[in-house]
């Protein structure tokens, strides 16, 4: 039931009518499809990261899901209400940022503008006021002196706290966020990731688009990574990171190792973990390499490391090589950015 989902998008088609020129005067008539059945759906309580190049397809996505277009075909449910036959019931669910500084009002001071939004989403008298002070709290604007600035003297950071501030005001249970940390410093981009979070941890369920490979793979519970109008992948960070490889190497530094004993211990290695080993020079010691298959990595350092000190050799370090979300996204998007 959609209901039970926070988001769900269901084989979303969305076409533009475009005019390439021919010389100097003629134009030839040119049909884009921006979305070519879009699917996925958003649980409660998680932050889902939809990623993709330039052009594939993300803030039309949003924009059919915050009610500003019309899929041309396929369907969508924002908590539990239809994007095309129920928008007002979905706008009243909904907190959106689509940019954090369009919108505002320059002459206003922060605590005046999250009041006129206030007041358009309607809140009055006290409530009005418990609810600023509140939302300009919970996005540090406050502890900045944002609440009594005016906004032309905002830098971006605080343009973009405000921005999901104003997102807030009503306390909905789904926001939706369109790059919320594009060009910040790195300081307001840690800080908003972390209320995102928050808010995740609290029950509400949060869609970001972004470019940041580094920010989807810290916050995300799961991806969706679209390309060319589809969705080329979708998962955990975990999950994703498996189509870019069948196997996982494990290091493990270690000293105590006479040169002449290298070959005879790799082949030890492999003979009782059941798993390639290479050994290398490192740290003034050695470094032994070995492949184990998803799900296999904790049996292989356990073992590795009980027969390693069961011969007398100190393990000094233990580190997983694991694929990055940029090398799941250069995969399935062809390289494309």
């Amino acid at each position: 039931m959609p209901g039970d989902w926070a988001i769900i998008a269901e084989g979303l088609v969305k076409r533009y009518l475009t005019y390439a020129r021919r010389g100097f005067i003629r134009r030839e008539r040119r049909i884009i499809e921006a979305l070519r059945g879009v699917s996925f759906k958003v649980n409660w309580g998680e932050v889902f990261g939809l990623l993709g190049p330039n052009g594939a397809g993300k803030t039309t996505t949003v924009k059919i899901l915050t009610t500003l277009l019309l899929p041309d075909d396929g369907n969508a449910w924002v908590a539990g209400y239809n994007v095309v036959d129920e928008p007002v019931r979905v706008r009243e669910q909904i907190g959106v940022v689509l940019n954090v500084e369009k919108g505002f009002f320059w002459k206003l001071t922060g605590r005046e503008n999250l009041r006129y939004f206030g007041m358009l989403r309607g809140l009055r008298g006290r409530d009005l006021e418990d609810r600023v002070d509140e939302v300009g709290g919970m996005l540090g604007l406050d502890k900045l002196g944002a609440m009594d600035k005016l906004y032309e003297e905002f830098s971006l950071g605080m343009k973009a706290r405000l921005a999901i501030a104003r997102a807030m005001l009503t306390d909905p249970p789904v926001l939706i966020l369109d790059e919320p940390t594009l060009g910040l410093d790195p300081h307001s981009a840690r800080g908003i990731r972390s209320l995102l979070v928050r808010l995740a941890r609290r029950g509400k369920a949060v869609l970001i688009t972004t470019h940041n490979m580094f920010e989807a793979e810290l916050i995300c519970d799961r991806v969706a990574i679209i390309n060319r109008g589809r969705i080329a992948a979708i998962g955990t960070v975990a999950e994703l990171k498996r189509l870019v490889t069948d196997t996982v190497p494990i290091n493990i530094v270690f000293t105590g190792l006479a040169e002449d004993g290298l070959e005879s211990l790799e082949k030890l290695v492999a003979e009782r973990l059941g798993t390639p080993a290479r050994i290398s020079g490192e740290d003034r010691g050695y470094r032994i390499r070995m492949l184990a298959k998803p799900g296999e990595e904790d049996r292989i350092i356990a073992e590795s490391i009980s027969m390693l000190s069961s011969m007398g050799l100190k393990v000094h370090r233990v580190y997983v090589e694991e694929p990055s979300l940029e090398d799941v996204f250069i995969k399935v998007t062809g390289g494309e950015t």
